[in-house]
């Protein structure tokens, strides 16, 4: 086994508490220590998108242990196609927005396309900035090898990293959206991957349409927690965006996402009641009326 840098060890090493990410009770954020024990207990737990502080702080009540200041919220809330158009400068006030609207959960806020493709330097300037200004405890960058010395830096500077592997959005422009580690190949540089991120310091490692059946293998192989999106049932943890998972995304949603409930519809309905009380001068009414 590679014999990890003593910084790398201490921000990875459990801290004992046994403290239940999901459902535990406590006054403090969850931290990567407490991460890393949820692993060693055999502990799934859930993390979701959230991008403004109203949405965070539901689910922070709700008791969300870690959410994702992803860059899907180029897609989900900034009218954009793909990722790949969103900034460092967005996403920093989106995830400032969140921990203003958080006192538990941990957040990690998404490097964008653009922010640490240069090398170590400019991904821990991106980082730093995430970190500093928006007040994220952690950052998370797509990219298996390719991107172990930008991972090694941040967390030899105090910056836990979340990796991301399999589909990687950004980079949609060379893949596509299709299923990664297909084949026996495919499935070796996976692998190959995962064991690049965990050695560079990752504390997690998301893994995006993977086969089931390989995911369950990278979860049995690394020490650290797998977070699963389309990876089955047998990964650490599991995420979903947000507005998939509450049926406010329109249109046809992916097949790994099961929606808990619609709420295009609700809204919908909502917004059509009140502007037929409006046309019909049933609202404002005296108990809506100021004097």
């Amino acid at each position: 086994m590679t014999q990890l840098p003593a910084a790398q060890t201490a921000q990875m090493k459990p801290s004992g508490s046994g403290r239940a990410l999901y459902g535990g009770k406590g006054t403090r954020r969850i931290t990567v220590r407490d991460i890393a024990a949820a692993k060693e207990r055999g502990e799934k737990w859930p993390m979701l998108t959230a991008y403004d502080a109203m949405t965070a702080s539901v689910f922070d009540e709700a008791g969300i242990p870690v959410m994702l200041v992803g860059d899907s919220a180029g897609n989900c809330h900034l009218g954009y196609e793909t990722t790949v158009p969103v900034t460092l400068d967005e996403m920093t006030m989106l995830s400032a927005a969140v921990v203003r609207g958080t006192s538990r959960a941990l957040i990690v806020g998404d490097l964008p396309f653009g922010s640490y493709q240069e090398g170590p330097v400019q991904a821990l300037r991106s980082a730093t900035r995430l970190v500093k200004e928006a007040g994220v405890q952690a950052v998370k960058l797509e990219g298996g090898e390719r991107s172990h010395d930008q991972i090694r830096l941040l967390v030899e500077s105090g910056i836990p990293v979340m990796a991301h592997i399999g589909l990687t959005p950004q980079s949609v422009n060379a893949m596509g959206y299709r299923v990664q580690g297909r084949g026996e190949e495919a499935a070796q540089q996976l692998l190959r991957d995962a064991k690049a991120v965990q050695d560079a310091g990752a504390f997690a490692v998301v893994l995006e349409l993977v086969p089931a059946e390989l995911a369950a293998e990278v979860t049995r192989v690394l020490h650290i927690p797998t977070v699963g999106i389309g990876a089955g049932p047998e990964t650490d943890a599991q995420v979903l965006v947000w507005t998939d998972m509450l049926g406010l995304t329109g249109g046809r949603v992916p097949k790994f996402v099961k929606q808990y409930a619609n709420l295009r519809e609700v809204m919908g309905d909502a917004v059509k009641a009140f502007a037929e009380d409006v046309v019909g001068g049933t609202f404002p009414q005296e108990e809506n009326s100021v004097h």
